[in-house]
């Protein structure tokens, strides 16, 4: 259809993270870190520069989102069935009843509980590989992956066996513990199933996950803003120049979580979430200034502010349009806050003023559905 410029100014827009590779594609929305200006050279078209972040998400004003805590409710005992909102990923342990593998369940405790809901199509060989050595690095850690699909996981399982077995650990260890041994991966590996429900698949986060591994060089996208709005902090890859590898990177600039960008590839990115099970003061901090994001009121913070984000987005739609109108040649368009970083944010006041205009709004459609019908009952059309 775009082929065919139905519209003199074409725009890509967020559902194709790259480019389009297409001479009749004009703008692509970005920010300055997903697409720098030295990458320009990797894109047809020109970049539509939005400011705290280029991806729309709606998780601060959607009232069926839950916002999260600093602290996690506790379980009424350890065998109680699992309930959102309640429990700490340590107590949830990925719904899995014997979650490190060993045979005396009792005394073993999970540490840390990593997590991906990716498709497993993002996630490649050497992805896969860090996952296991970071699990060998964090005693008593779990990963805690999606069944996405269920067809895989058999796949995925030989595949750790494999790379286990191609240590030199497959053999000589069988008196070892699970939590340790590394043949013993597997164990500490589970699988959710899916969840329809969107708002409950996010609310899973915050009780399943204490951080994220991100996927290279494809990142979570809708998954990674579902973690961020749980207070679960995203390890990820910056090393990459493709727009899809770089959104996280984005992500953890705008909510200065800059700490958890590994600029210098694999080996840093495992060292920063080895860092994350193991320190917990540093986790408590990275956590802690998340969570501060996402409940930050009068004004919102700028990642999680969807009006301001409207406002900038239909701001750089006016500007490409009136560039086209002056027969300018198309180039970069970069949208400013007219405030601050901080000043003229969305402010709880307004979020209240909106949602009342919204509810007038679908009164008056509904009395004007209802007119409609009464003028065609009248005639004895209905």
């Amino acid at each position: 259809l775009m082929a065919l410029r139905p519209c003199p100014v074409q725009i890509l827009h967020q559902e194709f993270l790259a480019t389009s590779g297409a001479q009749y594609v004009d703008y692509i929305v970005t920010d300055r870190v997903v697409s720098p200006v030295r990458l320009e050279g990797l894109y047809t078209e020109k970049f539509l520069y939005l400011p705290h972040h280029f991806f729309s998400k709606g998780h601060a004003v959607q009232a069926e989102v839950v916002p999260p805590k600093m602290e996690h409710v506790p379980k009424e005992s350890s065998s109680a069935e699992f309930r959102l909102g309640v429990g700490s990923p340590q107590e949830n342990a990925c719904l899995a009843s014997n979650p490190l593998g060993g045979n005396d369940q009792d005394e073993q405790a999970v540490s840390f509980v990593y997590c991906n809901f990716n498709k497993f199509l993002k996630n490649n060989p050497e992805t896969m590989r860090s996952w296991i050595r970071i699990l060998q690095n964090v005693p008593n850690s779990i990963l805690c992956l999606l069944e996405n699909p269920t067809e895989g996981i058999p796949n995925l399982r030989q595949f750790v066996n494999d790379v286990t077995a191609e240590e030199g650990n497959g053999d000589d260890d069988h008196d070892r513990d699970a939590t340790t041994s590394p043949s013993n991966i597997n164990a500490r590996i589970h699988f959710l199933p899916w969840e329809k429900n969107p708002f409950d698949h996010q609310q899973r986060s915050h009780s399943l996950c204490n951080a994220m591994l991100d996927s290279h060089p494809y990142n979570g996208h809708t998954t990674a803003q579902d973690a961020l709005y749980a207070g679960v902090p995203i390890v990820t890859r910056s090393d990459g120049d493709d727009m899809a590898s770089r959104v996280t990177t984005s992500s953890n600039v705008i909510l200065s979580l800059e700490e958890l960008n590994a600029y210098n590839g694999i080996e840093e990115y495992e060292n920063i979430a080895i860092r994350l099970g193991n320190d917990e003061e540093f986790f408590r901090s990275v956590r802690t200034k998340l969570i501060e994001t996402c409940l930050q009121t009068n004004p919102m913070h700028p990642y999680w502010d969807v009006p301001r984000y409207v406002k900038n987005f239909e701001k750089g739609l006016v500007m490409v349009w009136e560039n086209f109108l002056s027969g300018e040649k198309t180039d970069h368009v970069e949208v400013r806050d007219e405030d601050g970083w901080m000043e003229g944010g969305t402010t709880e006041e307004e979020l209240v003023r909106r949602e009342m205009k919204r509810r007038v709004m679908r009164k008056l459609r509904r009395l004007v559905v209802l007119d409609e019908y009464d003028k065609y009952n009248d005639k004895g059309e209905l």
